[in-house]
């Protein structure tokens, strides 16, 4: 058979008709959404080392990869909107607006699984979706399947998923206190210092409980109990002191509105005092904000809140994000999609640790 030529088939490439490998297009994924590197300093990066790809060549594999990990990216919002409590919040994404030359707001949400502060091990997850606008037809769609406790601010939008019963409001003291802590900062206001000082009361009551099972948390806040009740009557007597234009008069309205919210963490183990899981997570847009200036269309935030997805899910379960996105584009165009489970960050993290350790040796 001198005259008969065998060749192995041809590896397997991420993305069509490109010669990227897993490890360059994990790099370009991470630098632009976790180390807020635009793609034009990318570009101008590798220029310097003698590399031409051009901005337009790396937006592409970024689309081409968007779309890659897609499947991957529903089995992470099941994930996360199967549990029993959430945290969600929204930041604005400024939006290149098509013809004109000229951007409009949209938004990026979080929806936050973090339940570790109560003493359970499932794996935390966070997943993004992009939306054009604030309108509360968007979390009410993405929400429409979650049934539990959704703890958040006090957006209205909100307020049609609580009227149907199947979703428990939870508020955050951290946007309470924040409006006081902002007049006493101006200011130097004695009665939003007040206010702050008993606030840090119940922060006290926490510190002592978290980490802690459910029924653990829930009887070590009982001495938060009395100290709500007499915050309340505080709250309610010095309104009538105030005029009611004023910041203060604004921020402890805000506190009495939403009582019954802000409390229930109080009689319940499972919710936290605050939504700072959510806000945590929203760190990295508002870092990627200030450099990116813009994203380019709606197709732009879309990609951005995948990849948001998989990079903070990934640091939640203390990963690498570069090493697990690596690892998962090498895969995922082989794996079914019933085993797509298998390459979810808490999955995976063992296997990671062995690869990154033959790499070091």
């Amino acid at each position: 058979r001198c005259d008969t030529i065998v060749q192995a088939p041809a590896a397997g490439r991420p993305i069509t008709r490109g010669m990227a490998g897993s490890g360059l297009l994990a790099h370009v994924l991470v630098a632009k959404y976790c180390d807020h590197l635009p793609l034009y300093r990318q570009s101008g990066i590798y220029a310097r080392e003698g590399v031409d790809l051009e901005r337009s060549t790396l937006a592409d594999w970024v689309g081409q990869c968007s779309a890659l990990l897609r499947p991957l990216i529903e089995r992470l919002r099941q994930h996360v909107l199967t549990g029993e409590k959430l945290h969600a919040d929204d930041t604005p994404v400024p939006v290149l607006a098509p013809g004109d030359g000229k951007t409009k707001t949209g938004r990026l949400w979080t929806y936050v699984r973090d339940d570790r502060p109560a003493g359970n091990d499932t794996p935390p997850a966070v997943w993004f979706a992009y939306s054009p606008n604030r309108k509360g037809e968007h979390p009410q769609t993405h929400l429409k399947s979650f049934k539990g406790i959704l703890q958040a601010d006090a957006f209205a939008g909100f307020d049609a998923l609580y009227a149907k019963g199947d979703i428990q409001e939870a508020a955050c003291w951290a946007h309470a206190r924040r409006k006081f802590f902002e007049i006493h900062q101006a200011q130097g206001s004695p009665i939003a210092a007040e206010a702050l000082k008993r606030i840090a009361a119940l922060y006290a009551i926490e510190s002592k409980v978290r980490g802690q099972p459910p029924d653990i948390r829930r009887k070590g806040r009982e001495p938060a109990k009395p100290l709500l009740d007499e915050f309340h009557a505080w709250l309610l007597d010095t309104r009538r002191q105030l005029s009611k234009k004023s910041g203060l008069a604004e921020a402890i309205g805000y506190a009495l509105n939403h009582w019954q919210a802000l409390i229930r963490y109080a009689s319940d183990g499972r919710i936290e005092i605050d939504n700072n899981a959510a806000e945590r997570a929203l760190r990295a847009v508002a870092l990627g904000r200030k450099n990116f200036l813009f994203a380019g269309s709606d197709a732009g935030g879309d990609r951005a809140a995948a990849i948001y997805s998989l990079v903070g899910s990934a640091k939640l379960n203390d990963l690498d994000p570069e090493a697990y996105l690596r690892f998962v584009i090498e895969r995922i165009a082989d794996y079914r999609i019933s085993q797509l489970d298998d390459l979810l960050p808490w999955n995976v993290a063992h296997q990671i640790a062995k690869t990154e350790l033959a790499v070091a040796a």
